[in-house]
């Protein structure tokens, strides 16, 4: 999968574009073919630089939990792809998950129109953070641009920012809901503001779900953020969990029938303190329509968590639980 895409990149530099990839080097590191990968990024025409580089040896040397967490991919100025996808094939190259038939389930966004200039800003400043190169030049707003038929504004957040720019924001739409909230979040392990807007909107009479996955590639994640369920459950909120073995890593969710959010940012305390993300605020019915039909393809093959059924689970599940939330703020 990947071996397509790199083909793609070095044909384009090839043929004289100018070709710029940003990858969080921690996060890269990880996974199979890396090596390989740094040989055909040195080898061709292609511009590139690790994001948060832990070298000591070469002197780069950046906090090692922080990390850049955003998907972001801009063509000419005028098209910008962004969601939840790595640019990996669907089993991350782990023979575990190969052998369990586990795949991962993504939501990306194809956009174009004057939004593509500020997500092309958003990479041109990770870009500037890396090389102290400008690209100030490529982030010109069309002189004409059409009308679109939605309106959007990119989110921007990490450790850069004052303020959680993603973590306000979502408060701030589940507050103001007034029928529906639906969440899809591979990893949530949300901080008490968060808990608090979920569950207070349910109590309010706001039909609220949650979309998670029924099995979590990550153990301590996966325990805590079941930790959360009996509380969200109390409160009214339904929980579907989206059959093993996929991997939901989907990122967003939608407020009535107004607004939606997608995005890199998961709702944990990761992606509201640590991590740079990048989330597109969505206005008008018509995207809020499509993404309810996203959102009924989870459902129907999701099985709904009953809170007289998750409370008879075995002790020695609740300890594991419990335990995984103590490490929530650090993981």
């Amino acid at each position: 999968v990947t071996n397509d895409l790199l083909t793609a990149l070095e044909e384009a530099a090839g043929r004289g574009v100018e070709v710029r990839v940003l990858f969080d080097h921690i996060g890269t590191l990880r996974v199979k073919g890396y090596r390989n990968l740094l040989k055909r990024l040195k080898a061709g025409k292609i511009q590139w630089r690790r994001m948060l580089p832990l070298l000591p040896i070469h002197g780069q040397w950046r906090r090692p939990d922080l990390r850049n967490h955003r998907k972001i991919m801009v063509i000419d100025g005028e098209l910008a792809f962004t969601g939840s996808q790595n640019l990996i094939e669907p089993s991350y190259n782990n023979p575990r998950h190969r052998r369990a038939g586990r795949e991962w389930v993504e939501l990306m966004a194809c956009l174009r129109g004057p939004i593509v200039t500020t997500l092309n800003v958003v990479f041109a400043t990770d870009w500037l953070s890396e090389t102290d190169e400008s690209l100030e030049h490529q982030l010109q707003l069309p002189a004409n641009p059409e009308p679109g038929t939605v309106t959007a504004q990119v989110v921007p957040s990490g450790p850069g920012f004052i303020t959680e720019n993603n973590l306000r924001l979502f408060n701030t739409l589940i507050y103001s809901a007034q029928h529906r909230i639906s969440i899809c979040s591979p990893y949530f392990v949300p901080d008490d503001s968060l808990l608090y807007a979920i569950t207070t909107a349910a109590q309010r009479g706001v039909d609220v779900e949650l979309f998670v996955s029924e099995k979590g590639d990550q153990f301590l994640v996966h325990h805590a953020q079941r930790s959360y369920y009996e509380a969200l459950l109390e409160a009214g909120v339904r929980i579907y969990l989206y059959k093993a073995p996929f991997v939901l890593h989907a990122k967003h969710f939608t407020i009535d029938d107004e607004v939606a959010v997608l995005g890199s940012s998961n709702m944990d305390m990761r992606s509201f303190s640590l991590n740079m993300e990048v989330s597109v605020m969505l206005l008008g019915g018509e995207i809020v329509n499509n993404m309810r039909a996203v959102e009924d393809t989870y459902r129907d093959i999701s099985k709904e968590l009953k809170l007289e059924d998750w409370v008879q689970r075995p002790l020695a599940a609740r300890y594991i639980d419990n335990v995984a939330r103590l490490t929530a703020t650090v993981q």
